[in-house]
C-alpha cells in the first residue's frame, strides 16, 4: 500500500535581483494601462516528479547539490507548498529537515520535546512517558531546561534527532543529519536508525551525500538530477549508476588541473604522474591484476633523506594504499635534476569502479616538501561477471569455495 504519493510535482521559483521603487511604480502604472511587464526567468527546482513510496520501505535520495533533494524532502513533510502537481502523504510525518527544523530556539529542550510531539499529535501522557529515553539518547541531560538558542549547532541536531526518531510518527524524513555529533553519537544514530527499519517496519526516506550509508540503510534509491528523477530503484545499481556520473565529472574537471597539490616548488615540484600496464599506457585494469604508476618529480635544491610515498584513493577520499620508498630503496639524497620513481602492485584486488593516486614526498629535516591528492584517474574493472548484485565491499580476494553434503541428524 503507498504511503507516499507523488504526482506531477514542480516547484519553481523566480530568478532575478531586487528591483527599486521607481520599477516598483512604473510596473503597477504598465498593469493598470494593460502594457507588458518583463517577466523574471524561472528556475524548476522540481520538474513533474511522479512515483509512490509503499509502506515500511527506506528509501534513500541521492543528486548533486541542486538536484532538489531537500526541496522534494520539505513537500513530502508539507513544509512547501508546490507550483503545480500534488502530494498525497497517508500517514504522521517526522521531519528532521535541517538543523534546527521544528526546534523553537526560545524554548527549552524539555519544552522542545513536548512541543513536537503536540504537532505530531502524540497525546501528553504518551510524550512523558518518552521524555527520560529522549534525553538520556540525546545526551543533553545538563543543558535539557536551558533555551535552545543557547545550543551549539551539534547539540540543536542532537535534540532534534532523539525527538524525530523517538516519537511514533508513520514516516520519519532526514535530511543530512545522520553525520551529526562525535563518532561515539554517530554510532548511536545508525544502531537507532537500523532498529526503525528492521524491527518497527517504519517508513523513513532518507537524504545524504554518503553513498556507502545509503546502499547500506536502504530497500531502494531514487537519484534527483536537475529537479528531475534520472533512476529509481536497487541501491547497488542507483548509486553505481550516481558513482560514473560523478567519476565523469571527477575527470573532466581533473583534465583542467593536476589534483589538489600542495608543496615547496622551492624544493620538490610534481611533473607527471602516469599509470603504466602492459606495452603501453592505459587508465584500466582489471580486477587483481599489476597496478603500475610512474611519478616524475623535479627537484631544485638538494634533499637529504627523502621519503616518497605513493598511494590511491577513492574519489572520495578514503585512502586505500600508501607505500613507502622506504620499503626497499635507499635514498640518502636527492641532487637537483629530474626523477622518476616507479611504483608496482603486483595485485591491486580493489572492487570495480574510479580510483585516483596520490603522491607525498618528505624529508628528515623539513617534513613534507609536496602532498598530492586525485592526481590522475584510474578504472578497475570486474575480473568476473556476478550472476546477482554485489555485495558491499572494497576489495575483490581469490577466493575458493568449497562444499559437501553432510547426513542429516539423527
Amino acid at each position: 500500500m503507498a504511503i507516499i504519493e507523488v504526482n506531477n510535482l514542480t516547484k519553481e521559483y523566480k530568478l532575478g535581483h531586487l528591483i527599486g521603487l521607481r520599477q516598483n511604480t512604473m510596473n503597477v502604472l504598465k498593469r493598470l494601462t494593460g502594457r507588458p511587464i518583463h517577466q523574471r526567468e524561472t528556475f524548476k527546482a522540481l520538474d513533474n516528479l511522479n512515483f509512490s513510496i509503499d509502506e515500511g520501505e527506506v528509501v534513500g535520495i541521492i543528486g548533486h547539490n541542486g538536484a532538489g533533494k531537500s526541496t522534494l524532502l520539505k513537500h513530502l513533510a508539507d513544509i512547501s507548498k508546490p507550483s503545480s502537481g500534488h502530494v498525497k502523504v497517508n500517514g504522521s510525518v517526522a521531519p528532521l529537515i535541517e538543523v534546527g527544523a521544528g526546534v523553537n530556539p526560545e524554548l527549552t529542550g524539555r519544552e522542545n520535546i513536548f512541543l513536537n510531539g503536540a504537532i505530531l499529535g502524540i497525546p501528553n501522557k504518551i510524550i512523558k512517558s518518552k521524555l527520560d529515553e529522549i534525553i538520556e539518547f540525546s545526551e543533553l541531560e545538563q543543558f535539557i531546561d536551558t533555551p535552545v538558542k543557547r545550543y551549539s549547532s551539534g547539540m540543536t541536531v542532537k535534540l532534534g534527532f532523539s525527538i524525530a526518531t523517538s516519537m511514533d510518527a508513520d514516516i520519519l524524513i532526514i535530511d543530512e543529519v545522520l553525520a551529526v555529533g562525535d563518532l561515539a553519537f554517530q554510532r548511536k544514530c545508525f544502531d537507532r536508525m537500523e532498529r526503525l527499519i528492521k524491527h518497527q517496519g517504519k517508513t523513513v526516506l532518507i537524504v545524504s551525500h554518503n553513498i556507502r550509508q545509503i546502499v547500506r540503510m536502504c530497500s531502494r534509491v531514487i537519484m534527483l538530477n536537475q529537479g528531475s528523477v534520472e533512476e529509481d530503484g536497487d541501491p547497488n545499481t542507483v548509486c553505481d549508476r550516481f558513482y560514473a556520473y560523478s567519476n565523469d565529472k571527477i575527470e573532466a574537471e581533473k583534465q583542467k588541473t593536476l589534483g589538489q597539490i600542495s608543496s615547496d616548488s622551492d624544493i620538490c615540484e610534481l611533473v607527471d604522474i602516469q599509470q603504466v600496464a602492459g606495452e603501453g599506457d592505459t587508465h584500466e585494469i582489471i580486477s587483481g591484476q599489476e597496478l603500475k604508476v610512474k611519478v616524475r618529480l623535479k627537484i631544485n635544491k638538494t634533499i637529504r633523506k627523502p621519503e616518497i610515498v605513493i598511494g590511491t584513493h577513492t574519489t572520495d577520499f578514503v585512502y586505500l594504499t600508501g607505500d613507502s620508498t622506504s620499503q626497499n630503496l635507499t635514498l640518502d639524497e636527492l641532487q637537483p635534476g629530474r626523477y622518476e620513481f616507479t611504483c608496482t602492485w603486483p595485485s591491486y584486488p580493489l572492487r570495480a569502479g574510479v580510483y585516483c593516486f596520490r603522491v607525498v614526498v618528505f624529508n628528515e629535516i623539513r617534513g613534507m616538501l609536496l602532498s598530492g591528492e586525485g592526481l590522475a584517474m584510474f578504472k578497475v574493472l570486474p575480473a568476473l561477471q556476478e550472476a546477482h548484485k554485489p555485495g558491499l565491499r572494497l576489495l575483490d580476494l581469490p577466493v575458493n569455495w568449497a562444499f559437501e553434503t553432510q547426513s542429516p541428524d539423527t
